[in-house]
């Protein structure tokens, strides 16, 4: 935990914990039980020494048996519900604990589809996955393990030092002295072990990733010839976390034995001071007998209440990491007016959806990222008619994405409008926009599943035989009819399964599927070999026939019939035209265009000598 973390705990104290009454309330009967059941079996066990307090006072040292019978079922109907009453509190801490962390899971999940673009451009992956897996595990652990184990653990201390003090209150002083240095041993200890179990885990998470980049990089490693350096690096992590684990086992064993200890210091003064009573006939064995149990058995309810209590303390990092992800709101969110005529996300109204032409119109766009502070695009208009192709270029990093993240509403600008059909696209759904979109992007994903199931994600209705046609169009069904199993081949995770050209065809059939209005081509050509890439060409000049276009280039040579070139230069554009135009200009288009050419020249000729 680092040091902000340290600070956002001193000052939420308990103010995470409301927030979960609402994960907890459809299960509040149950977690009532729990509660009930925790404290019962608690107490139970404060009973069961007083059954061994009775049996040897009066069947052993007494030789009364006529009750034996009477006593047996008693004892065996006790065990019965304290055996019982554990197996249901435990699976319902069990029950509670999954469906909580389910609930939060599946809340937080639905929430991030409303996030938009912005969002998850500046927050990693990594970063949301641990607040949607490993903080809502750790709370849902925590608001039910720890607390049915620190109800158990306070009844029994809290019963058996009444009990001992109603038996005999100067012997159990003796033993109760003894729990605040338990308590301060558990909270030194506890603190150290804490910061130590801490160190472990971010240490094996270190491994995990170098032992990920080992594996994902291998070629890159081998071709480098680094294998001595990634080996070293693993070795010295896992050397650390080898030196940590060590360390914290040594605490870890240090304070088993104090409280070892403190145990047996207990059984020592009641075994000396109850002795001396038994032999002048002050206290019966029995009773010496419950003294010794609850001496041994005070110690480790101590331990657990500290650990749960630090539980509780440090899990606020994890409420609060949590909520403040479902408190975030996002950049682009539709009017109270536009949901209710169109709908949202989950409960679109497309009955009320007018169809798109495809004019688009930006007017007096300005723009700065969320995160940003200079203006990237300024006082820029353009008026693309339905059925045009606009395509952006420029040198790598140069910010061409932006006008299409603007298009696509993934961002709102920061002053003007874009209009579609002659309408703000504020005035419509972000569903109604996206549903006449298709995009293909430069790296393209597809998701875990088959062949088919991927492109019935551009259409789910689509029959066969219009899935065919979508594959036949963009050459897909030669990649499909190489595949074993072709329409239920699995892809794999992402993907991975097929080479970049492959996916890259399936992203282009399930566009094609979806049958937008706007088409966007985000670089989508530049992993491609340049077979691939001719049989796309011809497929999307069919494709884009009729359908507006934004096509953020790569090569160059790809878009010199587009209606309107823009030129990105530092994140602003700085020049607009037609090929020929922007040529006979001789600034930065012509420059790029020129070196280019010179370079695939180049590579042609070498490819000509080398075959």
């Amino acid at each position: 935990m680092n040091e902000n973390e340290q600070t956002q705990i001193h000052h939420l104290k308990w103010f995470g914990l409301p927030r979960l009454m609402r994960y907890l309330k459809p299960y509040r009967l149950i977690f009532l039980s729990m509660i009930i059941l925790g404290i019962i079996t608690g107490l139970i066990d404060i009973v069961m020494p007083l059954f061994q307090q009775y049996a040897i006072n009066h069947y052993v040292a007494g030789g009364i048996c006529d009750t034996i019978g009477i006593f047996a079922a008693a004892y065996a109907l006790v065990l019965v519900v304290q055996i019982l009453g554990t197996a249901v509190c435990t699976y319902q801490a069990s029950y509670v604990e999954t469906c909580v962390a389910r609930d939060m899971r599946r809340e937080g999940f639905h929430h991030l589809q409303t996030l938009s673009f912005g969002y998850f451009n500046q927050n990693s992956v990594g970063y949301i996955h641990a607040r949607i897996m490993s903080d809502t595990s750790r709370i849902g652990g925590t608001v039910t393990w720890d607390l049915m184990d620190g109800l158990w653990n306070v009844s029994y201390l809290v019963g058996a030092i009444v009990v001992m003090l109603r038996i005999n209150w100067k012997l159990a002083l003796g033993v109760i002295v003894m729990v605040p240095v338990v308590a301060l041993a558990s909270v030194y200890f506890q603190r150290k072990l804490v910061k130590l179990d801490r160190k472990v885990r971010e240490t094996n998470s270190q491994i995990t990733g170098k032992f990920n980049e080992g594996i994902t990089g291998v070629k890159t490693t081998k071709t480098l010839v680094t294998e001595e350096k990634m080996e070293r690096a693993f070795r010295d992590t896992t050397g650390s976390m080898k030196r940590v684990s060590i360390r914290a086992a040594h605490y870890r064993a240090l304070f088993q034995t104090v409280i070892s200890f403190a145990a047996y210091v207990a059984v020592s003064v009641v075994l000396w001071r109850g002795g001396v009573l038994s032999r002048e006939g002050l206290m019966l064995v029995g009773t010496l007998s419950v003294f010794l149990t609850y001496a041994q058995g005070m110690m480790n309810p101590v331990q657990w209440i500290v650990r749960a209590m630090s539980d509780m303390v440090t899990v606020q990092v994890n409420i609060e990491r949590f909520t403040t992800l479902m408190d975030t709101q996002s950049d682009v969110v539709d009017t109270p007016e536009v949901i209710a005529k169109y709908g949202d996300t989950f409960n679109p109204k497309t009955e009320n959806w007018e169809p798109m032409t495809g004019d688009v119109e930006f007017r007096d766009i300005s723009f700065k990222y969320p995160d940003g502070e200079e203006m990237v695009i300024e006082h820029f208009n353009l008026q693309v008619p339905a059925g045009n192709t606009v395509a952006i270029v420029g040198e790598t990093g140069a910010g061409k994405s932006t006008l299409v993240n603007l298009l696509c509403r993934f961002y709102e600008p920061t002053a003007g409008q874009v209009l579609i059909d002659g309408r703000d696209v504020r005035e419509r759904s972000q569903p109604w926009l996206h549903s006449n979109l298709g995009y293909v992007l430069q790296t393209p994903h597809l998701f875990s599943g088959t062949v088919l199931e991927n492109l019935r994600y551009g259409n789910p209705e689509a029959t066969m035989e219009q899935i065919e046609a979508a594959c036949r169009l963009v050459s897909a069904d030669k990649v499909i009819a190489r595949m074993d199993g072709g329409y239920q081949a699995q892809v794999g995770e992402g993907g991975d399964m097929l080479s970049t050209g492959e996916k890259q065809l399936l992203s282009f059939a399930r566009a094609v599927l979806a049958d937008p209005r706007l088409f966007v081509l985000d670089e989508a050509t530049s992993s491609i070999d340049t077979v691939t890439e001719q049989l796309i060409q011809n497929a999307t000049a069919k494709l884009m026939e009729g359908r507006t276009t934004f096509v953020v280039a790569h090569r160059l040579s790809t878009i010199r019939s587009a209606d309107v070139i823009l030129v990105v230069s530092g994140g602003k554009i700085v020049e607009r035209g037609s090929h020929e135009e922007l040529m006979a200009q001789r600034g930065h288009y012509y420059h790029l265009y020129t070196r280019q050419y010179a370079e695939e020249s180049t590579r042609s000729a070498w490819q000509e000598t080398a075959g």
